[in-house]
């Protein structure tokens, strides 16, 4: 059975970890989502400003490195964007070559919604179909059952007075 000073060595070591990898950022920047056209430049500095690691214009990755010493690394990420509207002045043609592509996508994805709401319209007009289907064979199930209720009482009492005038006595006077 592990001891309650084993469990507080165990938590400490723990937190030890888990304490050591922390972000900060400024009041009105967003952290999280993914980049999009190889817009993001990274850079990883050690302790000593020697450059661990550099990454020019990517959307994702994934580096892993041991830290070699003590002390604070520095992470840089920066995130460029794109405007698609304006006309591009003095940028060389890997730029012009990203908004063609970011407008060819744009494109894709316009005719994909489409695609999906004309699947929506066709998926509304057969759920309406069939439910006037549905709604029509309620309706004549319902109807059909008090047919039979009404049936089965008038048989109910056609029975009743036949055997009555099968046991009536007859009087010859």
């Amino acid at each position: 059975m592990v001891t309650l000073a084993e469990l507080l060595v165990l938590l400490a070591a723990l937190l030890a970890t888990a304490l050591g990898y922390f972000v900060s950022t400024d009041t009105h920047s967003e952290e999280c989502g993914r980049g999009w056209l190889l817009d993001i430049d990274v850079e990883i500095t050690g302790p000593d400003n020697k450059v661990i690691y550099k990454g020019d214009r990517e959307s994702s990755g994934k580096y892993i490195f041991a830290a070699y010493m003590d002390g604070t690394y520095k992470f840089c990420f920066v995130m460029f964007t794109t405007d698609i509207g304006e006309d591009p002045k003095g940028q060389d043609m890997e730029t012009v070559a990203h908004k063609n592509k970011l407008e060819e996508m744009i494109d894709e994805l316009a005719v994909e919604m489409t695609a999906v709401k004309h699947e929506q319209e066709c998926m509304e007009v057969g759920e309406r179909i069939h439910r006037a289907i549905k709604d029509n064979t309620n309706s004549r199930v319902v109807l059909w059952s008090f047919f039979e209720v009404l049936v089965l009482v008038t048989m109910t009492l056609e029975e009743i007075y036949c055997l009555k005038r099968v046991f009536e006595v007859w009087r010859v006077v």
